[in-house]
């Protein structure tokens, strides 16, 4: 199949191109179309742009090391933000577990912060920088199970019976989830503008 028609394809038939023809350029292809979107989807859910793109890297190693995983009764999409939800989570009770320890300069264990490195935040480098940070702020502070809704339906823009899907949920507890995590975020954006 020729590269100008393989763009046209859609996510599943890319990814059956793939599993039936091993062609690398259509896997290629959907890392085109999906870097971004799951660069900003797990970013918000970690709020670090290292750990967010070592996460997303692993997600593309599982889709190419699992491609014949995917069925096609679902859509390509819920698939892999299923694998990136999934790490992104992982990660989060990971890091919540890990503590940060140097050496100072009389040999002794002194607990430090984790600093992030702010020169490659994507959010400082969009238009609305600072309307940005304060909302990064904010959601860092919602509640996991609330802030992943939030992403995939506020920021991604999934629909209900999507989100439904990745997150192995009801459509109902999608939509409650949604508005519990809204309320934190709005409380909590309130906080932060009053500060």
């Amino acid at each position: 199949m020729k590269d100008k028609n393989l763009n046209d394809l859609s996510d599943e038939e890319l990814i059956l191109e793939f599993q039936q023809n091993n062609t690398e350029r259509a896997f290629e292809i959907l890392v085109q179309r999906y870097k971004n979107p799951l660069v900003n989807f797990v970013y918000r859910f970690l709020g670090d742009y290292e750990t967010c793109l070592d996460v997303v890297q692993e997600t593309f190693i599982k889709v190419y090391r699992y491609k014949n995983s995917y069925i096609s009764i679902a859509k390509f999409s819920t698939w892999i933000y299923t694998i990136a939800g999934n790490l992104a989570k992982t990660e989060y009770q990971r890091r919540k577990r890990r503590k940060f320890f140097s050496i100072n300069s009389y040999g002794e264990n002194k607990e430090t912060l984790d600093i992030p490195d702010e020169r490659y935040r994507p959010d400082i480098a969009t238009d609305s920088g600072i309307k940005d940070k304060i909302i990064q702020k904010a959601l860092l502070k919602v509640s996991p199970v609330y802030r992943e809704v939030l992403i995939l339906r506020d920021i991604q823009g999934l629909s209900y019976e999507e989100i439904s899907e990745i997150m192995g949920i009801t459509t109902g507890t999608v939509k409650s989830r949604i508005n519990r995590g809204r309320s934190q975020l709005q409380k909590l954006l309130k906080d932060i503008y009053n500060e």
